[in-house]
This record gives structure tokens, C-alpha cells and sequence, in this order.
């Protein structure tokens, strides 16, 4: 998962906001991933289920950043 940096308290409002929104995500997709429960993401102007394929290799990807 992503770290924040060092100076995060310096950065502006709307930047910190984005990026806890983001670690949110991440820890979303990751525990969704592990316990099989349905992901739900905007595809093509509809809301779908994220293959469990898709949702595991994406949580694959953000435990190894």
C-alpha cells in the first residue's frame, strides 16, 4: 500500500484528502480480495461486480507497492 510522505502535514487540504480517500480504496479492494465479498466498481456507465480475478491481481499489486 501507499505511504504518505514525510511532510504530509504540509501539503494541502485537498491533497490529503485524495490521498486518504485513495488509502481507503486500497484497503478496500485488498480486504474485499481476501474475503471473496462482491467489489463494486463503474464500467462502462454501469455499476458491475469486479471479476474476482481482476479484484485479486489488483490486490496483489497494491500489497507489493
Amino acid at each position: 500500500m501507499s505511504k504518505p510522505p514525510a511532510n504530509v502535514l504540509e501539503l494541502p487540504m485537498e491533497q490529503r484528502a485524495e490521498m486518504a480517500l485513495k488509502a481507503a480504496v486500497e484497503e478496500i479492494v485488498i480486504e474485499h480480495a481476501r474475503t471473496g465479498a462482491p467489489f463494486y466498481i463503474w464500467r462502462d456507465g454501469k455499476v458491475i461486480a469486479m471479476p474476482k480475478e481482476e479484484l485479486a491481481a489488483e490486490a496483489a499489486r497494491l500489497q507489493k507497492e
